[in-house]
């Protein structure tokens, strides 16, 4: 009598790995999306620390104490530099960069500080006395849940409900901590 060598496997075995498989992928999945709107977050809130840092630099240097009013200003290099204020990735109003829509604008009520011919890098705005910026989810819940928003007083705040918008921040707001 001859003994039949099994070469592979049942059917039965292939279906326990694949359900294995299936559970360790539904587990893994929600934690990857969490940690993919964590990462759109604080790319969202590295862009308004450098909007920041950039408005200090070109109203210090550039517009005699005026904030550009949009971002195409700050991305204009000064005569003898090579780099803008702000980096290329937020060159246009708005811009899109990880999950985030980020905008600048004159802030409610400011006024113009000057022309824009007074500026050292040619801004096509005139500076302007207040600015603010946002930067809201592209799609709210998947490329992430808060949206933030600066101004001059360059404190980043965070809602969880809606988008600043354009008015001005409410003195209620939550700063980022």
């Amino acid at each position: 009598m001859r003994i039949r060598q099994a070469l592979g496997f049942t059917l039965i075995e292939l279906l326990i790995v694949v359900t294995l498989i299936g559970v360790i992928v539904a587990i893994a999945v929600p934690s990857l999306l969490r940690a993919r709107m964590a990462g759109n977050e604080a790319s969202a809130i590295g862009s308004m620390r450098a909007i920041i840092e950039g408005q200090s630099a070109y109203s210090s240097s550039c517009a005699h104490g005026g904030y550009a009013a949009a971002l195409a200003d700050l991305a204009r290099s000064a005569p003898g530099a090579t780099q803008g204020f702000v980096s290329p990735d937020l060159k246009t109003d708005p811009s899109v960069k990880s999950g985030y829509t980020v905008a600048l604008f004159k802030e409610p009520g400011a006024t113009t500080v000057g022309t824009a011919g007074t500026t050292c890098n040619g801004s096509t705005n005139a500076p302007v006395s207040a600015y603010q910026a946002t930067a809201d989810p592209v799609t709210a819940g998947a490329t992430g849940t808060r949206y933030f928003a600066t101004d001059t007083r360059a404190t980043i705040f965070f809602s969880n409900l809606a988008s600043f918008g354009t008015a001005a921040i409410p003195a209620a707001a939550t700063p980022v901590q």
